[in-house]
């Protein structure tokens, strides 16, 4: 009977272990397992100098205000993070408001099928997605619209993460996805029928010179839509604690500096767009975004425990529990930020290309 007892205490052990490290939390489900952390494109071994790399550019802060500095120091945010953002979060990489009686997937994939309605496409014409990640927007508007989806994106691992989904998507036909900087994309004047950005364009040095180029390769007429990171008109800069939260948020998201929400239709008009529509979606009577951060506070722990124990036995790479540290801070800054309403990750500028 002993035996018997201690080979069923050691299977359920065993089953609890594989369970903690393998099954707990999105894994395969949205794409990536927690014994897959990886460093993207850094080898595992410089994982914990590229974080320390990546800190270093905030000693400089006049350096990553400059188109020359932002796309190493962007690559390598996305090269620490990818993975971690996958396993944890899901595919795609934003917030949107909470659905009464909607999963948070369903509220994610209506916020980005709202997207893809504004600007008015047709199926079969050819839309430009702006910053797409590891492609989780790219894949639900590619769906909903039946459009081709070209995504572009810095960081040489996320086009390699977004080319497997699409492909085990079903949906390599309509999505096609380019490495490069959104400040010079490799595309020629007025190839495209619209465009979107979806919580991206916050990386850009200067917001006019991300919108210059998008206009650059839109058809005349066309409709672009961006969901912008801004500080609204709650932010005082002269509270310390507004200017803590929002530092905060620029330091844990590879940001070289939150703009006001009164600067995005100026940065707009300023390169020839006409602007249509201007509206913070996070604003009341919306159902808060950041609900989501708050409630997965326990799943943000128990996965700083998988983290920890698999950086212990060496199969996450060195510098991965510093990351996902500064990930769990940077989500309690989101939050205050949306609770205080200083901060909105979704001020919407919905604007056309004149036909001349």
């Amino acid at each position: 009977m002993d035996g018997v007892a201690f080979f069923f205490t050691g299977a359920l052990v065993a089953g609890g272990i594989y369970w903690f490290l393998c099954v707990l939390g999105p894994a395969e489900r949205k794409g990536k397992r927690a014994l897959d952390l990886s460093g993207g494109s850094i080898s595992a071994e410089k994982v914990q100098d590229k974080y320390k790399q990546y800190w270093s550019f905030f000693r400089r802060p006049k350096e990553i205000e400059t188109a020359e500095k932002v796309p190493d120091f962007v690559d390598t945010f996305y090269n620490l993070v990818t993975d971690i953002y996958e396993w944890g979060w899901g595919q795609s990489f934003h917030f949107s408001p909470s659905i009464r009686g909607k999963s948070h997937r369903d509220a994610t994939r209506l916020h980005e099928e709202m997207a893809v309605d504004l600007i008015q496409v047709k199926p079969g014409q050819k839309i430009l997605d702006v910053g797409c990640g590891v492609g989780g927007p790219m894949r639900a508007i590619a769906s909903h619209s039946r459009a081709n989806v070209v995504g572009i994106t810095i960081n040489e691992y996320q086009v390699k993460r977004a080319r497997d989904h699409n492909r085990k998507a079903g949906l390599d036909a309509l999505c096609e996805v380019v490495c490069g900087n959104f400040l010079q994309m490799p595309f020629d004047d007025n190839t495209f029928d619209g465009a979107y950005s979806i919580e991206a364009t916050c990386h850009a040095p200067k917001l006019e010179e991300v919108y210059a180029e998008i206009y650059r390769v839109l058809k005349p007429g066309s409709l672009y839509v961006s969901y912008e990171w801004v500080t609204t008109d709650k932010f005082n800069a002269e509270d310390e604690e507004h200017v803590e939260v929002i530092q905060g948020i620029e330091r844990g998201d590879a940001l070289p500096g939150l703009r006001a929400y009164s600067d995005i239709a100026e940065a707009a008009k300023k390169v020839g767009f006409q602007v249509v529509k201007e509206k913070d979606l996070a604003a009341p009577p919306a159902e808060p975004w950041w609900t989501r951060l708050k409630m997965g506070r326990l799943a943000y722990w128990r996965n700083h425990i998988v983290v920890q124990i698999l950086s212990a036995v060496g199969v996450a790479p060195k510098g991965t529990v510093d990351v996902h540290e500064m990930l769990f801070k940077t989500a309690d800054f989101l939050s205050r930020g949306g609770e205080t309403e200083i901060f909105s990750p979704m001020h919407m500028i919905l604007c056309r290309k004149p036909m001349s």
